[in-house]
């Protein structure tokens, strides 16, 4: 089979699984809005592509576990080579070393942080499988490109297993500085695995930044080059600006480009669903349910990173200080919960459901709810009828890494011209759109301030900061994310004896 110019690694499958018939069915995934759909269209930009996931399988099935599956869609055809992990694996892979112990510190949360139940070498194992599927689909010279932390591993199997594949990475989640990320006991084995990269990518400045400093703290590394962050990240101000991010980093010989660039919304397709006569069916009947109430929305997983808890604790406080809102504002909540094997998240997800019972038993009446709490996600084409319905998002985590969900909100808002985005300063998406009203959820009064300017928010107000968040939005698109990795990609400095066929000159 031919091999790839450019395999993408990355936990998630990049399709639906469905059993029709008894049969296992693999669909395109029903929305092209989010990160798997906005990686698989670079399979447009090579000739050949692949994807390597993981999928749990019971040992005794692995005898007849199809590896390698050729899909096609609407993206191409391409190879999805599958890790057939066991349950313990998966556990001690994700559940337990990803969730209970690197994701707390990527977002700041040393007390969260458990490392008696790690086991290191499962991790690396996982991992090695990860490079090992990696090189088999790639072509000479190609790219493989690693994403998310769970992955950090994998640039360092993969260049020993094949020095001629150039490695790009990118993280979804926040990078925090030296004296966070120096808590993992792995710290250097992780730092030595990134900088065998050809490219290291970052939502932000602050995030590259962050992860120079800590290489350095720990390794020989010289920064190259440095540049001016542009006006449009927020180079000052904000919680998370940095006026200059490194572009090149030097380590024992090597040059390792360093990137920040936010991944855009797809708001191509959000225009579509908001012009469907679908859309306008169900936002006339969100409305007739609403009584001319002013409508909140807040969408999110269970996740204490994520500041539902504080936001719901805000909103008891605004019911209680402004009694004229009682029976005119209505909250919609998704607090999505997490997969049963996630532990970490139980408590997280029973606080929400305990305050928002608490909410609507003491402010409830006959003819009105304030809170509905929902925890399964809902379809992305419903989801962007409520955007079109709700007078204000509100998405203030204690720490996220960019957060499309303010993104979404805005492109599905830009034809109405109104609507109030209240956005944590600590959010990535934030240096975007300075424009939206910050909230710190690390404190009450700032959080009550926030919503009731939002609340309070004049129509022209409301408008002219909706537009220079739209401008944002659609400038910085999943589209415009594409062209700029694509340019980083053919950036990164080509070994002669081998070709780079669509992906680098």
């Amino acid at each position: 089979m031919k091999k790839s110019n450019l395999v993408i690694v990355y936990h998630r499958q990049p399709y639906e699984e469905v059993v029709e018939d008894g049969k296992t069915v693999y669909r395109e995934n029903s929305s092209p809005n989010g990160i798997v759909p906005t990686l698989k269209s670079f399979f447009g930009e090579v000739e050949q592509a692949a994807w390597v996931a993981w999928k749990q399988v019971d040992p005794k099935d692995k005898k007849t576990f199809e590896r390698v599956v050729r899909m096609k869609d609407s993206y191409g055809e391409y190879n999805v080579s599958r890790l057939p992990l066991t349950a313990h694996q998966v556990r001690s892979f994700y559940h337990v070393t990803s969730k209970e112990a690197l994701w707390p510190i990527l977002h700041s949360f040393p007390e969260k942080y458990n490392y008696d139940p790690v086991d290191w070498e499962t991790f690396r194992e996982v991992n090695w499988l990860f490079a090992e599927a990696a090189v088999q689909e790639a072509a000479e010279g190609a790219v493989i490109w690693v994403h998310d932390y769970n992955l950090w591993l994998v640039p360092l199997y993969v260049k020993q297993f094949r020095p001629d594949v150039k490695v790009a990475f990118f993280h979804h989640t926040p990078f925090p500085e030296p004296s966070m990320f120096n808590i993992l006991p792995w710290r250097a084995e992780i730092i030595e695995s990134l900088l065998h990269c050809d490219l290291v990518g970052f939502h932000i400045p602050r995030y590259a930044m962050n992860f120079v400093s800590t290489a350095r703290s720990l390794k020989k590394v010289e920064i190259l080059e440095e540049i001016d962050v542009e006006d449009g990240l927020s180079p000052h101000g904000m919680a998370l600006s940095v006026p200059k991010v490194a572009t090149r980093i030097g380590y024992e010989g090597r040059e390792i480009a360093v990137d920040a660039f936010p991944v855009g919304t797809n708001v191509g397709f959000i225009d579509e669903l908001c012009a469907s006569e679908k859309t306008h069916e169900r936002e006339k009947a969100i409305k007739e349910t609403l009584n001319d109430r002013k409508f909140i929305i807040s969408v999110g997983r269970s996740d204490y990173t994520k500041g539902t808890r504080d936001m719901l604790l805000a909103f008891e406080r605004l019911l209680g200080r402004r009694p004229e809102l009682m029976e005119k504002v209505q909250l919609l909540v998704t607090s999505v919960a997490a997969n049963s094997g996630m532990t970490v998240y139980r408590n997280v997800q029973r606080e929400i459901e305990q305050i928002a019972g608490r909410i609507n038993g003491k402010y409830s009446t006959l003819a009105w709810q304030p809170l509905v709490l929902f925890t399964q996600a809902i379809p992305f084409d419903e989801l962007v009828a409520y955007y079109r319905c709700a007078d204000i998002c509100w998405i203030t985590p204690l720490r996220d890494g960019l957060n499309l969900v303010a993104k979404e909100y805005i492109a599905a808002r830009g034809d109405l011209k109104s609507g109030a985005l209240v956005l944590s300063e600590f959010t990535g998406a934030a240096i975007e759109l300075p424009t939206a009203i910050m909230a710190n959820p690390y404190s009450n009064r700032n959080m009550d301030a926030a919503i009731d300017q939002a609340i309070d928010m004049p129509a022209e107000e409301q408008t002219d900061r909706l537009a220079a968040m739209l401008e944002k939005v659609r400038l910085y698109d999943s589209v415009h994310w594409a062209q700029h990795t694509v340019e980083r990609f053919r950036g990164i400095p080509a070994d002669p004896r081998y070709g780079m066929k669509g992906v680098a000159a």
